[in-house]
């Protein structure tokens, strides 16, 4: 019908609703660890722009063209530079398949 459905990843973003998880004083302990864990990890994104990268990057894209297994990311470089990486899900085709078909058949009802 026209339909495509992706999925995105915004990468670890600081924001209001992750200082609701834990406690005010556990962030102002953990927050040093985590901008130092920053500069070797992809999937910490600095940029308040960069969680929407993948999003933005996805729009841009033909969904005939995209790898309906695959999870986009938004990732940041050591240096701050703001990309879109793909990685595959750990879903079989078979199960993607039969939750299709079952999608299909709730529509239906």
């Amino acid at each position: 019908q026209g339909l495509y459905s992706s999925v995105v990843c915004p990468g670890l973003v600081m924001s209001n609703m992750t200082y609701r998880i834990l406690p005010i004083f556990l962030w102002k302990l953990l927050m040093p660890i985590m901008w130092l864990v920053s500069g070797s990890t992809a999937v910490f994104v600095k940029a308040p722009l960069g969680r929407l990268a993948s999003s933005v990057w996805l729009f841009k894209q033909k969904p005939e063209y995209l790898d309906s297994l695959v999870k986009y990311h938004s990732c940041t470089s050591g240096l701050g530079r703001c990309y879109v990486e793909p990685r595959k899900m750990d879903v079989d085709e078979d199960t993607a398949e039969k939750l299709y078909q079952k999608l299909l058949e709730l529509e239906e009802q």
